[in-house]
């Protein structure tokens, strides 16, 4: 299974969207046929195109001449979608995305669900490019999906309605609760379908995460602007790649009135509450006092609770916190038979390489202790016997 990663720097739309999943690598002429199956009255043409410089696929979806596209309410949308050949995956992830679509306009506008209909997002090219999304999402065999925040854009946006501020009602409903920002344009950058798309797929939204990558897919935007190459790229590998609990934070806290044993149950609690890690150090603080400083490393997702757990457990009446910087080693685990028991070996390495193999020290305890051999004679015994496992499978 594979990951993708939207660097949504530069906003996003359905049409961007649909260029950077293609240039990923799916066939066009498959894309294209399969959106034949809608029966719409559109032409679907691609073409490379450069934005402040840079390379980009640009999708269009042409509505052919005298075709008018129709507003839409959720009953016409949902039987089009249901009565396509399209997979079961695909159905429900279009009907995801155009569901969002639906209940941000009723809030907006105060209205029913049912009754609520859509103009441009509900029109015949905006039906492709929630749809086709869908199909080329599957396609790519894509089951994860994480997306950088959204740039906004500024100014003002003409619809159907008039002239809106940007964000438009819709998207600023839809973005509910994501992270979103302003910088270096003034016009709409995300739009309805694509705040619809990525709301409805993306896990989470977070800064660019730790990911080794195979392809980059380029989707540009029809506009090109003069601040920022108006380009979606989506970051595309295998799913066991990615580790988007990139962002760590450091915490600390100099005590110099707590019992000792007290800071040491506490080290227990924070790594039981999910701390990366924990541990102390003695400090002299003012006026010469000898102290301890409390040190944890915790991701984003357990930063609020650690950081009352230390106010509730220990003395402290203020404490400081920081992002930093963390590399870790991809690690497995390996199973070896010495002296006629089993240990496990634990491995850390990058990609191919291998840099560290030990044997699991309460494994080789306990066959120490069974067999009356001292413990230190067991790991050598289970490193070697590691080893020459490694170099055996690598002759094969």
């Amino acid at each position: 299974m594979k990951y993708a990663y939207f660097d949504a720097s530069s906003g996003l739309s359905g049409d961007m969207i649909l260029g950077a999943l293609l240039d990923l690598g799916a066939s066009k002429k498959e894309f294209k046929d399969a959106m034949a199956e809608l029966r719409l009255p559109v032409d679907i043409r691609t073409k490379d195109v450069t934005r402040a410089g840079l390379r980009g696929l640009k999708v269009d979806v042409v509505v052919k001449k005298g075709k008018e596209s129709r507003a839409r309410h959720w009953d016409d949308v949902e039987s089009l979608i249901l009565k396509s050949p399209y997979s079961d995956s695909v159905k429900e992830g279009a009907l995801g995305a155009f569901k969002v679509l639906f209940e941000a306009e009723a809030r907006v506008h105060g209205s029913k669900f049912h009754d609520v209909h859509l103009h441009e997002a509900g029109a015949d090219d905006a039906m492709v490019d929630v749809v086709g999304s869908a199909f080329l999402r599957e396609e790519l065999n894509i089951s994860r999906v994480f997306c950088s925040p959204l740039n906004l854009g500024s100014g003002w946006v003409k619809v159907s309605h008039g002239r809106l501020p940007v964000p438009p009602p819709a998207v600023a409903e839809i973005l509910k609760k994501t992270p979103v920002y302003s910088a270096w344009a003034d016009q709409e950058l995300v739009t309805p379908t694509g705040a619809a798309i990525i709301s409805s797929w993306a896990e989470r939204f977070v800064a660019f995460p730790q990911l080794s990558y195979e392809k980059i897919g380029c989707g540009a935007g029809g506009r090109d602007l003069e601040a920022l190459p108006n380009i979606l790229r989506i970051f595309y590998g295998e799913e066991q790649s990615l580790q988007p609990e990139q962002a760590t934070f450091q915490i600390e806290a100099n005590i110099d009135d707590a019992n000792p044993q007290v800071l040491a149950h506490f080290i227990e609690v924070a790594l039981g509450m999910g701390a990366l890690d924990a541990f102390l150090t003695p400090v002299v603080m003012k006026k010469g006092r000898l102290g301890t400083k409390l040190t944890l490393l915790a991701g984003r997702d357990k930063l609020d609770a650690l950081i009352e757990a230390v106010f509730a457990e220990t003395t402290s009446i203020g404490l400081r916190y920081f992002p930093v910087g963390r590399r870790i080693l991809e690690r497995g685990v390996s199973k070896v038979r010495v002296f006629g028991e089993e240990i496990a070996v634990k491995t850390a390495g990058l990609g191919p390489k291998e840099f560290n193999a030990h044997p699991e020290f309460s494994d080789c305890l306990k066959v120490a202790n069974k067999k009356g051999i001292p413990v230190k004679s067991v790991c050598h015994k289970a490193l070697q016997a590691y080893l020459n496992q490694k170099n055996k499978r690598g002759k094969e």
